[in-house]
């Protein structure tokens, strides 16, 4: 039975770039030389009880993360076993770290999707004052969205279940964007709570597929204090999905996409895919293969600003 091995530092050629830095670009030659993809590398990682998000592991190998943290270092570690590395020749190339000034800026959504300029103002419309951010008062932490599909391919209904964790006293709700494929009538769609909260005001975008919608808690969450709702979108006049991307505009530890096809309109092809703006390339892009009920799943853990989700390729 074949099995990969990890080959001692001894018997391999240790790449230029470990010796002379900078961090991503060592990591980048390190695992180009190992011939292993980050899906095998994150499987060696977690055989050792190392847990990583392969988004992680991409952003750091492009440089446009850095790892800062006591675990992260735990886990460049375990990345030097695993890359037949010499130990401590990636954690001396990390440095002091200080955090990036806009590590934990909440880029307003017009910073990543340019389309949305009505949908963001109705947002604002909606928000605690005129150009505030939505949400400022809380942390999304979990999210799972359930999306059923049509036999035309066609996004029928999208369940999401949230849980947030306030940063500051106060927060009693949650503003909803919600922007869909072009020709999606949105004066068809409706939204309804389902969980945790219930409907508020609602706002459709009459130049783009877009609406945005408030949902309130029962009552006002303290510093620190977590809450769990659920809402239910029903899309009546939708046209066939190219995609289903969540926009990420903070840190989330964990995010759950599921797609639920008819099985007589199934997807030739279904990436999972992260980017960091929506004209860009994927820093992640996975196969995945539906399984039995006709369903995929796209899970993603320790996701930064960015968009998250799954392509769909017909034929």
């Amino acid at each position: 039975m074949y099995q990969e091995r990890e080959e001692s530092s001894e018997r391999r050629t240790v790449p230029d770039a470990v010796r002379s830095g900078p961090f991503h670009r060592a990591l980048s030659e390190a695992v180009e030389h190992r011939g292993l993809s980050l899906s095998r590398i994150r499987a060696h990682l977690a055989a050792r009880g190392v847990s990583v998000a392969e988004s992680t592991l991409s952003y750091w190998q492009r440089g446009l993360r850095h790892p800062s943290t006591p675990r992260s270092l735990d886990i460049v570690r375990a990345l030097e076993a695993v890359l037949g590395l010499p130990p401590d020749s990636l954690v001396v190339l990390v440095g002091p770290q200080r955090r990036a000034p806009d590590d934990d800026r909440r880029p307003s959504v017009v910073e990543l999707r340019q389309s949305w300029a009505e949908t963001c103002s109705l947002m604002d419309e909606l928000s605690e004052s005129p150009g505030a951010v939505g949400n400022a008062k809380l942390d999304v932490v979990t999210v799972v969205d359930v999306l059923t599909m049509t036999g035309q391919g066609r996004a029928s209904e999208i369940t999401s279940t949230m849980v947030v964790r306030a940063r500051e006293p106060g927060a009693d709700g949650f503003v909803v964007t919600h922007q869909d494929e072009d020709g999606t009538d949105m004066e068809a769609t409706t939204v309804s709570a389902t969980d945790g909260c219930r409907r508020g005001r609602v706002r459709r975008s009459t130049t783009s597929p877009g609406m945005v919608f408030e949902l309130l808690f029962d009552r006002s969450l303290a510093e620190g204090e977590t809450h769990t709702f659920a809402f239910t979108l029903r899309l009546a006049a939708s046209v066939r999905a190219t995609c289903f991307h969540r926009t990420v505009r903070a840190r989330m530890s964990a995010y759950l996409l599921r797609m639920r096809f008819d099985p007589a309109a199934i997807p030739a092809r279904c990436v999972k895919t992260v980017r960091e703006r929506e004209e860009l390339a994927p820093v992640v892009s996975e196969p995945l293969h539906p399984g039995p009920g006709a369903t995929v799943s796209a899970y993603f853990e320790d996701l930064g600003v960015g968009i998250a989700g799954i392509d769909l390729i017909w034929e």
